[in-house]
């Protein structure tokens, strides 16, 4: 990420990546440690590739790594080196503080989910079974909805318009990988055609 970043800018002198790298970094830690303590099968899962990953679900993870890398070059050569677009320093700021938020919504899904995997798959080798509790009880999908919120406000605190581009695009891609999994979890995963019916929003509580 700091390859990308920096070298897009041409400069390390840029102050919001070097806030975006520290907060990516100490968020890995933490997620790291917690899970090494507390769920190391979880992540041995979210580090793997199951055979029965779905084949969409491996075409949508290889355009989010596009998109993802397109984001933070994109915003290197708009606000590290270019300057094409001017974004207030309040913007810029609200988008650093989101960071945030979005992060505690993605670790708070990781610590409420022992099946959250990196792929689309019913992980019947780990007893996979429905899960209500925590973010869960508001949304079907918290994680995507937390990964959503952080690509608006990594490219907002980094201080590119331009960025908010492919941050725009990573939102629809998961928008309809949520559908598909939803259909996925309907039709093979027991009990969660109930939980669905319970729990009726997929990623923004009374909204969609």
């Amino acid at each position: 990420m700091d390859a990308l970043l920096f070298g897009a800018a041409g400069r390390l002198d840029w102050l919001a990546a070097w806030v975006l790298s520290l907060a990516y970094l100490a968020f890995l830690l933490i997620a790291i440690v917690w899970a090494t303590r507390n769920a190391p099968d979880l992540l041995e899962e979210r580090g793997r590739m199951a055979a029965n990953v779905k084949t969409w679900d491996k075409v949508v993870g290889a355009i989010y790594t596009v998109l993802l890398l397109a984001l933070l070059v994109t915003a290197g050569l708009d606000a590290g080196r270019f300057r094409w677009s001017a974004m207030p320093m309040v913007v810029q700021a609200l988008g650093a503080i989101g960071l945030a938020p979005a992060g505690a919504v993605i670790m708070w899904s990781m610590t409420s989910n022992a099946f959250l995997s990196r792929w689309a798959r019913i992980q019947d080798d780990r007893g996979h079974v429905v899960v209500e509790g925590g973010p869960y009880r508001f949304v079907r999908h918290p994680m995507y909805a937390g990964i959503m919120l952080l690509m608006i406000c990594v490219s907002l605190g980094l201080g590119s318009w331009y960025a908010l581009i492919p941050a725009g695009l990573v939102s629809a891609l998961y928008i309809i990988r949520t559908a598909l999994e939803d259909r996925m979890l309907r039709d093979e995963l027991p009990g969660y055609r109930e939980y669905a019916s319970r729990v009726r929003y997929r990623l923004v509580p009374r909204l969609w």
